[in-house]
C-alpha cells in the first residue's frame, strides 16, 4: 500500500502547487499508460523576504504580492482558469517525525493517548494548534508499530489559504514538499526491491533527508545547517543509518551488505545540494555508489530542457496522486 493513500482522497486534481523560500513551481501533469508527461509548468522566482519558511512564526510578508506572483504564474502557465490545486508546502513550514509505540496499549483510548502525547512531544506543539496527518507504517523489526506524522501550524496554513482563497483556488491536498518529491521514490516497485532509497531535500535553511525502504520511510531527518555544514550534516546522518543496519563483521572476514541495507537510489530535489557532491558522501558513507534517480528514470516526460526535474520533483509528485 501506497504510505500516502490515507492521506490523499478520491479525485484529487492533477495540478499541484510547490512553494518555497525562493520561488513557486505550477504544473499538470497528464497519465500516458504507466508514465506520466508534464503537460503545463512554471517556475517563478520570489522576492527575497516574500516566503519565510517557519513552523513558528508568519510565512508570508505581503499576501497580496504573493498572490499577485501565483496569478501571472498560472495565466503564463495557461493554467489561469484552473480552481482545485494540491499544494507542496515550504519545508521550513512544515514538521515531519516517524513515531515508533515501545509497548503495546491495554486499550484503544490508551493508545490513541499515547499517540497524541508522542505527537505533542515530536512536533514540539500542542496538536490543537496544528493540522496534522498521521500514516501507519510497516512495522520495525522488532514488530512495534510505526506511524509518519507530518504537520502545519494552523495559524501558519491560514496564511497560505487565504492567498489561495484570493485567487479562487480550492486546495484539498497540502503537504510538505519532501512528501511530494519521495512519492517518485515510492512509486517504482522493481527499482523498490533493489534497496533503499534516499532524499535529499534542499532549501536555504538547510536540508531534509528521507531513508525508504520497499516504498516506506523508515527515517526522516529534517536539518537546519548553513550551507557550508550541508555535507557533514549530510555524512553524520548516514552514518546513523549505516550504524544502525550494517551487518556485523566477521573476524577475518569481507561481509557483503544483504539486501535493503544499502543506499542504492538518490534523489537530490530542492536546492542547496549538488547531486554529484551528495552521491560522493554516499558512497563514501556506505561503500557503494547510488544510481541518482532523474526524470526519466520515473517515467516523467518534460516537454523542455529548461524545465528542472529537482525544482518541480514536489508539486508533480502531488499532481501524480490524482491517479494514484
Amino acid at each position: 500500500m501506497n504510505p500516502l493513500s490515507r492521506l490523499i482522497a478520491p479525485r484529487l486534481p492533477s495540478a499541484a502547487v510547490g512553494l518555497s523560500g525562493e520561488g513557486v513551481g505550477l504544473v499538470q501533469l497528464e497519465r500516458r499508460r504507466e508514465a506520466f508527461a508534464v503537460r503545463r509548468a512554471g517556475y517563478l522566482p520570489l522576492r527575497d523576504g516574500l516566503v519565510r519558511p517557519n513552523f513558528d512564526e508568519p510565512n508570508v510578508a505581503a499576501p497580496p504580492e504573493l498572490a499577485a506572483a501565483l496569478s501571472e504564474l498560472a495565466e503564463s502557465t495557461g493554467l489561469g482558469k484552473r480552481r482545485r490545486w494540491s499544494v507542496a508546502l515550504p519545508e521550513a513550514a512544515t514538521r515531519t517525525s516517524i513515531l515508533t509505540v515501545e509497548s503495546a496499549p491495554a486499550s484503544r483510548h490508551e493508545g490513541e493517548e499515547m499517540l497524541r502525547w508522542k505527537t505533542e512531544r515530536s512536533l514540539g506543539a500542542p496538536l490543537d494548534e496544528l493540522r496534522v496527518s498521521r500514516e501507519r507504517l510497516p512495522a520495525d523489526s522488532q514488530g512495534r508499530p510505526r506511524y509518519l506524522v507530518t504537520a502545519v501550524r494552523l495559524a501558519v496554513l491560514a496564511e497560505y489559504e487565504s492567498v489561495f482563497g484570493a485567487l479562487g483556488w480550492h486546495t484539498g491536498l497540502i503537504l510538505p514538499r519532501h512528501m511530494g518529491e519521495a512519492w517518485w521514490l515510492m512509486r517504482d516497485g522493481e527499482a523498490r526491491a533493489a534497496g533503499d532509497a534516499l532524499l535529499v531535500s534542499g532549501h536555504p535553511d538547510g536540508f531534509t533527508a528521507v531513508i525508504l525502504r520497499a516504498g516506506h520511510p523508515l527515517y526522516v531527518r529534517a536539518v537546519s545547517c548553513e550551507p557550508e555544514d550541508r555535507a557533514d550534516e549530510l555524512y553524520r546522518f548516514l552514518l546513523f543509518y549505516r550504524d544502525r543496519h550494517a551487518p556485523p563483521e566477521a573476524p577475518g572476514e569481507l561481509v557483503a551488505p544483504p539486501p535493503f541495507e544499502t543506499v542504492s537510489r538518490l534523489l537530490v530535489a530542492g536546492t542547496g545540494l549538488d547531486e554529484r557532491e551528495a552521491a560522493a558522501i554516499v558512497e563514501e558513507t556506505l561503500s557503494a555508489p547510488p544510481r541518482p534517480v532523474r526524470a526519466g528514470d520515473v517515467r516523467l516526460s518534460l516537454p523542455a530542457a529548461d524545465i528542472d526535474f529537482e525544482q518541480i520533483a514536489a508539486p508533480a509528485g502531488l499532481a501524480a496522486l490524482a491517479w494514484a
